[in-house]
């Protein structure tokens, strides 16, 4: 839990911030939105693969976290709490439509035209290992996918990511490591 000023020192933490908007100040919550409106964004695009849809569902998770802002306790990282709104809004979302998205009609025409990764100039390519690593991801399950996205791109810990996804802590464990394995086995393919 961030309770005192943020790394940097200029600006207060996520918790002191949610207590001051919760009081009604504004402009606490223009700093939470503007610290944290590019990873939910990410995160949400990551999951949905929709630029229209992410765009819908970010509007839809802000407004849940303004209706919702006098529920927050102080027990909760900010970001956690925000990330369980988003992860709960998908999971309605995906049950909503009983299933995920089916793959692309041409997923086998782009697998066939991702690149060898075996020459030189490739394997220095921080670009090319970026995109071979997304893939990878996006062909993990839906709960390992989540798990991975949570600690690898928001840096949560286990606790953080079994509250945002309701998981305990050794499943959020259990199911990093079997992601994990899977995707150094993909990426060494």
């Amino acid at each position: 839990m961030n309770s005192g000023a943020d790394h940097a020192g200029l600006e207060p933490g996520d918790d002191v911030l949610m207590q001051a908007w919760v009081a009604g100040d504004v402009a606490a919550f223009e700093i939470l939105y503007a610290r944290h409106r590019g990873p939910l964004y990410r995160f949400l695009l990551r999951q949905l693969r929709d630029a229209a849809l992410a765009d819908e569902f970010f509007q839809d998770v802000w407004q849940r976290v303004i209706a919702a802002r006098a529920g927050w306790k102080p027990d909760a990282a900010f970001s956690t709490w925000l990330f369980r709104i988003a992860h709960n809004r998908l999971n309605d979302y995906w049950r909503g439509l009983r299933h995920r998205p089916a793959a692309p009609t041409d997923a086998d025409e782009r697998a066939a035209r991702v690149p060898d990764p075996t020459t030189p100039e490739r394997e220095l390519s921080e670009f090319e290992q970026r995109r071979r690593l997304q893939l990878a991801i996006e062909e993990l399950p839906e709960e390992q996918r989540v798990v991975v996205q949570l600690r690898l791109e928001q840096e949560l810990s286990l606790e953080e990511i079994g509250d945002i996804t309701g998981a305990g802590r050794e499943t959020v464990k259990s199911r990093l490591r079997y992601a994990m394995d899977k995707l150094r086995a993909r990426l060494n393919e």
